[in-house]
């Protein structure tokens, strides 16, 4: 027996050399100490030996297993200490060596063109009023002057998520809302996105977003229409930039007016961007028909007031030379980090 325990040392000896991880020598422990170790096999059958060769061989086995756990123990720390040594060598951090560069992002350019549409008008003493882009069919539609089977209704067709909610295709939904929530008089701008049922291409999108202007108070007239949105035009596209505006109709507003500005390429003189007019038409507008401010609860003999529509993504567009809407919306980095 004493030769199977000299055996038993000799191939636990080889294979802790072996080992490279603690699991290995907890393996190895397994294999001579366990339940049904070598070891313990041995040690078991000592019951058939004499008093003298037990005695004997209970002094070879203590010094085997003592021998045993030493080299184990030598060995676990061995292990623990290469495996030590190894993580800081991969966590090693040379402090000599240039570091990572950190890629600093950039507004997105629809977001620049809400920010500083938002940046001027608040210049003017406007406060921001955000309205929600799921809304009522009558915030949308009936109680901005178009009832039903009213043609607007077509033409601003959007998505129905119930029978009477949509998706607003117009921030002009938060009109009503602010007639019902806001102290009079006020003077607010209403950036948010909108939705309609467009085929995507160039120039449509079934998602955009708009920026609305509204003024209500006393005595609010076009002249302070016309001077306000030209004051606009000139912080967005320029000192030099004019305005002009044409009839036009909308139901919310009367008068209503398309708002064109000079064109900032040619200066107004004509070129492919304004198509040779001179002139890029940019926004709608008008004094707030009183069937709105009615919905609203607001005296039309003492108030009057004006509202504007624009497009977010027309501005961007015009105002970067983007030619295609869909550049917008595809997040491809390399188009957006242009404009940092």
């Amino acid at each position: 027996m004493q030769e199977q325990l000299l055996k038993v040392l000799e191939e636990a000896k080889e294979q802790l050399t072996k080992a490279q991880s603690l699991a290995d020598t907890e393996e190895i422990r397994v294999k001579v100490m366990g339940k049904k170790g070598q070891l313990t096999q041995i040690l078991r059958g000592m019951g058939k030996l004499s008093p003298e060769e037990k005695k004997e061989m209970g002094m070879a086995a203590n010094k085997a297993k003592a021998q045993f756990e030493q080299m184990l123990k030598e060995k676990v720390e061995n292990v623990k200490a290469q495996a030590k040594a190894a993580k800081f060598k991969a966590e090693k951090i040379d402090v000599t060596e240039p570091g990572v560069k950190v890629t600093i992002g950039v507004e997105h350019p629809i977001t620049q063109v809400i920010n500083e549409i938002v940046d001027i008008f608040r210049s003017m003493g406007y406060s921001v009023y955000e309205s929600p882009e799921v809304d009522t069919v009558f915030n949308t539609f009936d109680g901005l002057n178009s009832p039903e089977f009213h043609p607007a209704r077509d033409m601003t067709d959007t998505f129905y998520i119930g029978k009477d909610i949509v998706l607003r295709p117009h921030t002009s939904s938060g009109e009503v809302r602010a007639e019902k929530e806001l102290p009079l008089p006020y003077k607010i701008v209403i950036p948010g996105r909108c939705f309609r049922c467009d085929t995507p291409d160039a120039t449509h999108s079934p998602t955009f977003h708009q920026v609305e202007m509204m003024v209500v108070g006393e005595d609010i007239n076009m002249a302070e229409l016309k001077g306000s949105l030209d004051y606009m035009a000139k912080k967005l596209f320029g000192p030099e930039t004019k305005t002009k505006f044409r009839p036009h109709h909308f139901p919310f507003t009367e008068p209503s007016a398309e708002m064109d500005v000079s064109c900032f390429k040619c200066g107004g003189k004509g070129c492919n961007v304004c198509k040779g007019s001179g002139w890029i038409e940019i926004l709608g507008c008008g004094m707030t028909h009183p069937h709105v401010h009615q919905v609203g609860g607001i005296d039309t003999e003492k108030y009057t007031g004006f509202a504007v529509g624009m497009g977010v993504e027309r501005i961007a567009m015009l105002k970067y030379g983007i030619d295609d809407i869909r550049l917008l919306y595809e997040n491809d980095m390399r188009f957006i980090n242009q404009f940092k």
